[in-house]
């Protein structure tokens, strides 16, 4: 009875130490995938400028044709109205 109480203490102490080195090696590679996070997130912070520059001009470039489309509207709609208000007049 006393050597099944002797093994299973030395398996329980072999099991303690197992963990303790997988716990080890698992904070190393949390370390490590945070390193890489981090240096992700600086390289979207450096692209954050430019796509606010993209931004920007998309926004201009769309105040623009908004501005001429919505000026050849207004010029044909007002050939068709000199139409129309010549075919009344007549």
């Amino acid at each position: 009875m006393e050597f099944l109480g002797v093994i299973l203490d030395s398996l329980l102490i072999v099991l303690v130490i197992i963990l303790i080195v997988l716990g080890i090696k698992m904070l190393d590679t949390l370390n490590k995938v945070n390193a890489i996070l981090d240096n992700a997130q600086k390289k979207i912070d450096s692209l954050d400028g430019v796509f606010n520059l993209v931004d920007i001009a998309s926004n201009k470039l769309s105040l623009v044709t908004d501005t001429i489309i919505s000026g050849i509207i207004a010029f044909i709609s007002g050939l068709f109205e000199k139409k129309g208000k010549r075919d009344t007049d007549e």
